[in-house]
């Protein structure tokens, strides 16, 4: 492929999306680009503040339970009260929380803290979700999601580079910068992000509007959406599991601590250098292609980890594994969309998030559990399997639920199940 053909690819990728989605893009990379307490949470509590590593792995596992429960809360917040004001607060209350961390230095206090920022990180994710779904067409939701993503990669990628290169300047100080840019994300959207929440439909007297006539049980109660969800949630433990499992299998093949950071590295130098590529090449594909066709990415990547034995080998793998990782956030993020009708998009985009704070809770314990029990071979093994499964899931339950045609309309009663969305329709556009 020639130059010029790749620069015309990439100006396709990244044209035709309404200017509002290029200022919400700008909030998720200025946001990503600061964001160092999670990166250096686990030294700082071991090395600055002398806690011990199994400390430090409960206060990181609380930032997941909190997820856990902030993204419904913002689900609910996003369709109720709106999407620009909860991704305002939220992204301030994030902000609070990490210029705490510079100063909190009990034990608990810096549990309290980090469970708090765990919850206001997660909850801002469906309306920035939904934001997306209301403004961008639907046949560009999927590619816009991909953007958002490539920008959330690009940002963590020069944050974990400056983190590293700032570290002299303490701790400490990297919270506070953490802070000044998550506030300058929320002042971003504040001030040039329009609100995008449909409005409510004319209603009889005494009737609910329809944005609470969708309880968080009646997104449950949507089939496809809850196979999504479940098929969703295997995904995530598979893809998880190689963040505790992989430097646990690169040490019992004897390679250092320095060789699992270089390995891991490969994964954001993929996701920068060729999430545009990837996303030109999956262009117009069937979502439950693409789907199946991720999990089954994982399956291989994961499950190879068992047959390296060595750095190359073991980069190798993270290539595989990352693929899948580029094909599949951006498409179930469009799928997810594709279900929800668009005054639920908020809740449906936070039980969609839930799964992935679930998975970032459990899956950690389950697979140190299995390296320190049956061993890491088992661990593979299992992933492989879990993607396999995950894979069959996708082509065998959603293949109608997320056929191409739309249907022309959609209704929502208080206790049907919501089978496919109305499109998406051009508005005055993200991160996933």
């Amino acid at each position: 492929m020639s130059i010029d053909s790749l620069r015309r690819s990439a100006r396709a990728t990244v044209s035709g999306l309404p200017q509002g989605f290029w200022w919400l893009w700008l909030s998720t990379l200025v946001n990503r680009t600061g964001a160092f307490v999670l990166t250096f949470l686990s030294l700082y509590l071991t090395a600055e503040l002398g806690h011990s590593a199994w400390f430090a792995g409960l206060v990181v596992a609380l930032h997941g339970l909190g997820g856990v429960a902030g993204s419904p809360l913002g689900g609910v917040l996003t369709d109720r009260w709106g999407r620009r004001p909860t991704m305002v607060t939220m992204h301030l209350a994030a902000a609070s929380c990490a210029a705490a961390l510079a100063f909190v230095t009990s034990a608990w206090g810096v549990a309290l803290v980090v469970l708090l920022m765990g919850v206001a990180m997660q909850a801002v994710r469906p309306s920035i979700n939904a934001t997306i779904s209301d403004m961008v067409p639907a046949d560009d939701v999927r590619r816009a999601f991909a953007l958002n993503y490539w920008a959330l990669n690009l940002g963590f990628a020069v944050a974990s580079i400056a983190g590293g290169a700032a570290a002299f300047l303490g701790y400490r100080t990297l919270f506070l910068v953490d802070a000044v840019a998550t506030t300058l994300c929320a002042v971003i959207v504040f001030l040039r992000l329009p609100e995008t929440r449909p409005e409510r439909s004319p209603r009889k007297a005494g009737e609910k509007p329809a944005d609470e006539r969708v309880s968080m049980l009646d997104v449950l109660r949507d089939a496809p959406f809850r196979t999504l969800v479940l098929l969703n949630l295997l995904v995530c433990v598979v893809f998880t599991a190689p963040w505790i499992g992989l430097p646990l299998t690169m040490s019992e093949q004897g390679l250092p601590p320095s060789s699992y950071g270089m390995v891991i590295a490969v994964n954001g130098i993929v996701i920068v250098g060729f999430q545009l590529l990837v996303n030109k090449v999956t262009e117009r594909r069937s979502p439950v292609v693409l789907l199946s066709v991720s999990a089954l990415l994982f399956a291989v990547g994961t499950g190879a980890t068992a047959l390296a034995g060595s750095s190359v080998a073991f980069a190798a793998t993270v290539i595989v594994w990352t693929i899948g990782e580029m094909v599949h956030v951006p498409t179930n993020a469009a799928a997810t969309a594709r279900l929800a009708p668009e005054h639920a998009r908020g809740r449906y985009q936070g039980v969609m998030g839930m799964s992935w704070a679930v998975a970032g809770f459990v899956a950690p314990v389950l697979a140190g559990a299995i390296v320190d029990g049956p061993g890491s071979d088992v661990l593979w093994a299992g992933t492989f399997t879990i993607g396999v499964l995950a894979a069959v899931g996708y082509t065998l339950r959603l293949r109608r639920a997320l056929c191409e045609e739309e249907p022309e309309t959609v209704t929502v009663e208080s206790s049907a199940t919501v089978v496919s969305p109305e499109p998406a329709k051009p508005a005055p556009a993200s991160g996933s």
